[in-house]
């Protein structure tokens, strides 16, 4: 598919520029269970792909894309000839995705990706659409399609359309059926009216337009993927490259020139790129002009070499007019004659097309320097290559025959035959070439004959060196280390030179293996394999001859990446951020340091990150965007114009800590003739560098003196500064410290007078004291009473007007409070206490009562006033003790005299009288009575001497008796246990609910195994209902949990299944 045409007339395919760009993709993990397969249609056929993916381990639905070629997503690009579905069993669990190509065209054809993704998991697969072309039916009678009707137009289209609408009758043929399109296809253009005329075909034009819409089969090669042009052109003394791509890299290959195989030389070079085989002819001359071919296996494909001479202008060549005749009379040369002629530079080839007995006879060339002839007899007719009269000395020089039929002659020098063509070739003509030259057929007498003479002068050129046509700066060239250095350098020089390269004191020979010098005809070179940094320098060149001496120098310089940094040194590291540097690499490569890329991971990652995409000119740079509290590393990479180095030593972990925030609320708590006490929050930001402690300081007014008052830090929010003079005015701060070092310091805006001032003491009795302060005997009192007053004020305490006594209470005196502590109490502690603070003459009162109660005694006297009917008249007298608390109320308990079972009548009963009713006919009771205060009820009761009988009136009730029902039953679940979701970390409960008679023994059991003392569970039952709570389950603690209910007339069993989701982060 042409990468021009519009995929799905979607858009166009990814440029060029961005198909070496990396793609970041996550790690492939097996997600696909089955996986489009590609496949082939015809163009307007339906096709579809199918994807599927197993969903037991999933929670949600995976994520599916489409995608043709590298990045076309076809999401957005359903319509009419692409649809996507999805479908979900439930059963099976698998998820199918579909993608349904319809009436496709042959430009949906390529490669297509199917990418799966569900959180970190992805899987991908490809797939290849191939879309073939219809077949083109053949069975069109060419001859009745494109005749003419009598009535058509000229201009009536392709086919005859008119004498379609016309129903005649058709006509008997009896001619053969012939296939004229098999003719036309194998037949010359120039033929195609013939063919037409002989088979009827009239209209011309319309067989002409079929015929170019027909297209040719072409025969897929298996060895090549791509064969050589048909042709090359090159300028003489250039280079050329022949590339063929294999289809099979491992086939063998062989070149061919003029069917002869060529081997390896410094002419002939072979490379290999990949599935690409490239022969390469250096310095091409006019004898490389020839036909070349390349053989794979049992295919070969040719080509052929035109080779583009320069013609020599000057007096050595004195060729100003050139005229060819035969017998006297000058030869036709016209578009339509049969003779041609064709000029190379100083070689000139007279052609003669179908030769007959009438072109015997003698051929001449007549120039400016001379004339030359040659004779053309009946039997064996040639064309005879004559060059000029004049040959300049060393150039190459051949004269080319050709016969009527294939024969070989013997000669001295290079002889050459190719189909009808001989050639004698001079390399490197001296003068001891000149002279007569007769080429005479194998077979023949010497009367069929050609004879040449040649002149050729002394030379008198002493050597030179050419190095103007390198066309590089200063005649240094440039390599990159690891490539291969060819440096070609033309000399010239009669007789031909002896050349020597030399690096410093050492020769370069022409057999070294990685380094070697070369020399040709007309240039000398000089080929490193494998440039290394060490071939850096000056070559001199030393050309030597009868002439004279030449000598010139190239210089080489071999660039590289540079080597690696210094390993980089972090100066300075904040909360997300750190300050590093680095020395630069001790060799540059042989180029300038354009700049660094730096690089960091966390230590504990392999993943490095890069933090700048703009070179950094400078050797310091600043890492942002950092986590505070993680150990990081840092490297750094050189780049120069040719790459970038390797990576430097990774740098000392850091960890970027942040110092905390300053102090807050810094204020004065207490100022004396000598000290003065700050106290201070901690800061609102503390980081993860942690707080180590503060340190204080302070100066005198006026002055910038500071010093630290604590060589230690201190942990505490308060601090006194003692050995202050006194009546000094001073200033204080304080700073939080950290691993990060010190906060910025939090000074207080004023100064301070070191002189303490005298307050008035004013006590702050706490709101609960303000009342009677109530405890049970037994219990520890501990009051705290908090007082105000400078200096220290004097406390002092009374109870009752008397002294308290230190063995019965215990009272402890600081500067800002009293505390009165009784461990344990009792009534006698009871009573009010009179609190005194004193500041020279000022004085302050308070007063705390406190009342210790304890249990009630039992009333006095218990007595039955009255009975009658069902009914007893009590009363009785207060208790004597009362425990020290008002008497809250009583309890009244009555008991038969036949059991002495004690019930409560009544509780809380306020009055000191009663009547309890409701008693049984015929029985007789005692009664007794509680006393009951804010502690509780007394320790005893008071009983009633007498009893009461309630004494039998009127008929005797008979009560029926009745059986009392069954209500026993085995355990069954009113409601099952149901399946669910947990949030992991967000506690779960279980519930179902169970009846039974009796009560049933509830089992929780998680996949078949009983809970029993984990303290991750708690079981509940109420009212017949079970419940298990799961704290703070994890995924682990997903499975079948199953509730089972045991009582001696059977059991129950119900189960469910929990699974446990980790929520996702957005």
């Amino acid at each position: 598919v042409s990468p021009d045409r519009p995929v799905w007339s979607l858009g166009e395919g990814q440029a060029p520029e961005d198909l070496d760009k990396p793609v970041d993709t996550p790690p492939l993990s097996s997600l696909l269970i089955e996986r489009p397969q590609g496949g082939s249609i015809t163009v307007g056929g339906d096709i579809s792909f199918v994807a599927k993916v197993e969903a037991q381990d999933l929670l949600r639905k995976p994520t599916i894309k489409w995608f043709k070629g590298k990045w076309m997503d076809l999401a957005s690009k359903t319509g009419k000839h692409l649809q996507l579905k999805e479908t979900f069993d439930r059963r099976t669990k698998i998820h199918t995705f579909e993608m349904h190509i319809i009436k496709a065209k042959d430009n949906y054809a390529g490669n297509y990706r199917c990418e799966v993704t569900y959180k970190d998991k992805f899987d991908s697969c490809s797939f290849d659409l191939e879309v073939k072309e219809l077949e083109q039916s053949q069975s069109v009678d060419i001859r009745s399609a494109f005749k003419r009707s009598s009535e058509g137009h000229e201009d009536a289209g392709d086919l005859d359309f008119s004498g379609l609408l016309k129903h005649r009758e058709p006509k008997q043929d009896d001619t053969p059926e012939v296939d004229v399109w098999e003719i036309l296809k194998s037949a010359r253009p120039d033929q195609y009216e013939k063919i037409a005329f002989e088979y009827g075909i009239t209209d011309l034009r319309g067989l002409l337009k079929r015929l170019k819409k027909t297209k040719k089969e072409e025969k897929k090669s298996e060895a090549f993927a791509k064969k050589l042009d048909p042709a090359y052109q090159v300028d003489k003394g250039g280079k050329i490259r022949l590339v063929v791509d294999l289809a099979d890299p491992t086939v063998e290959l062989k070149w061919y020139k003029n069917g002869q195989e060529i081997r390896p030389t410094p002419k002939f070079i072979f490379e290999q790129k990949g599935t690409q085989r490239i022969m390469v002819i250096n310095n091409c001359g006019l004898n490389d002009d020839a036909a070349y071919s390349v053989a794979a296996g049992e295919e070969k494909c040719t080509t052929e070499l035109f080779v583009k001479g320069t013609e020599l202008v000057g007096p050595e060549c004195g060729l100003s007019t050139i005229s060819h005749s035969t017998n006297g009379v000058e030869v036709p040369t016209g578009p339509r004659s049969r003779y041609r002629v064709k000029s190379e530079g100083l070689k000139h080839w007279l052609i003669i097309d179908d030769a007959s007995k009438e072109d015997t006879g003698t051929f001449s060339l007549m120039a400016s320097g001379g004339t030359s002839e040659a004779k053309v007899q009946e039997e064996k007719l040639w064309a005879l290559a004559l060059p000029s009269v004049l040959l300049l000395v060393t150039s190459v020089f051949f004269i080319l025959v050709k016969l009527s039929s294939q024969e070989k002659a013997y000669s001295i020098h290079l002889f050459s035959c190719f189909d009808r063509n001989h050639r004698l070739e001079i390399v490197n003509s001296t003068i001891h070439d000149a002279g007569d030259y007769t080429f005479v057929p194998e077979g023949y007498s010497q009367s069929l004959s050609l004879t040449c003479f040649f002149p050729c002068p002394v030379p008198t050129d002493p050597p030179r060196v050419h190095l103007e046509s390198l066309n590089f700066p200063d005649n240094t060239v440039t390599i990159v280390a690891g490539n291969k250095l060819r440096v070609e350098i033309p000399i010239s020089g009669e007789p031909a030179p002896r050349v020597v390269w030399m690096k410093g004191e050492r020769v370069i020979l022409d057999s070294g293996h990685r380094v070697r010098a070369e020399t040709f005809s007309d240039h000398t070179s000089l080929t490193i394999d494998i440039a290394e940094k060490e071939d850096t320098g000056n070559y001199k060149i030393v050309l030597q001859n009868e002439a004279g001496e030449a000598t010139a120098s190239v210089k080489v310089k071999v660039v590289d990446i540079p080597d690696p940094p210094d390993v980089p040194l972090v100066t300075e590291v904040g909360g997300d951020w750190c300050s590093m540097t680095w020395e630069p690499p001790i060799y540059d490569g042989g180029s300038p340091i354009l700049g660094y890329f730096i690089e960091r991971k966390k230590k504990q990652s392999s993943r490095w990150m890069r933090l700048n995409f703009d070179l950094n000119k400078e050797t310091t740079f600043e890492p942002k965007k950092m986590i505070e509290g993680v150990p990081y590393e840092v490297r750094v990479f050189a780049v120069n114009a040719i790459g970038v180095s390797k990576p430097s030593e990774p740098s000392k972990a850091f960890v970027p800590l942040a110092v905390t925030s300053e102090p807050t609320m810094l204020v004065v708590d207490d100022v004396t003739d000598t000290t003065v006490t700050m106290k201070w929050r901690p800061p609102d930001t503390i980081g993860a560098a942690g707080l180590d402690g503060y340190l204080v300081e302070y100066c005198i007014e006026g002055t910038d003196d500071w010093r630290v008052t604590n060589k230690e830090l201190t942990e505490k929010t308060k601090y006194t500064i003692t050995g202050l003079p006194p009546e000094a005015k001073i200033l204080v701060r304080v700073r939080a410290i950290n691993a990060a070092g010190a906060s910025t310091p939090r000074t207080l805006q004023h100064s301070i007078l070191v002189k303490e001032v005298i307050e008035p003491p004013k006590i702050r009795i706490p709101r609960h004291l303000k009342q009677t302060y109530t405890r049970k005997v037994g219990e520890a009192v501990n009051l705290v009473i908090p007082f105000m007053g400078k200096p220290r004020p004097k406390v002092s305490w009374l109870k009752e007007g008397q002294t308290v006594d230190p063995t019965q209470v215990t009272i402890r005196n600081t500067d800002c409070d009293s505390i009165i502590f009784i461990r344990k109490a009792e009534r006698k502690h009871s009573g009010k206490y009179d609190m005194k603070v004193e500041v020279e003459n000022h004085v302050d009162t308070a007063i705390v009562d406190i009342q210790i109660v304890d249990l009630p005694g039992p009333p006095q006297c218990v007595k039955i006033d009255e009975v009658w009917g069902g009914n007893v008249a009590l009363d009785w007298t207060p208790p004597k003790d009362n425990g020290n608390a008002a008497i809250t109320g009583y309890t009244i308990q009555k008991a038969d005299k036949k059991t002495m079972d004690w019930y409560t009548c009544i509780e809380h009963y306020h009055r000191t009288c009663i009547t309890i009713t409701e008693l049984v006919v015929g029985n007789e009771y005692y009664f007794r009575i509680y006393s009951e205060n804010m502690v509780g009820l007394s320790e005893g009761a008071t009983q009633t001497k007498d009893s009461a009988l309630i004494v039998k009136e009127g008929m005797q009730l008979k009560n029926p008796e009745y059986i009392d029902h069954d209500f026993k039953e085995p355990p069954k679940f009113t409601q099952p246990l149901i399946n669910t979701f947990a949030i992991a970390g967000y506690n779960a409960t279980l519930n179902c609910s169970v009846r039974a008679n009796p009560r049933p023994k509830v089992i929780w059991m998680k996949n078949k195994i009983a809970i029993i003392d984990d303290p991750r569970y708690r079981m509940f039952s109420n009212q017949g209902v079970c419940t298990l709570e799961i704290r703070k389950p994890s995924p682990y603690d997903g499975g079948m949990y199953s509730c089972k209910a045991i009582n001696d007339l059977g059991d129950a069993l119900v189960e469910c299944k929990l699974e446990v989701k980790v929520p996702t982060q957005e």
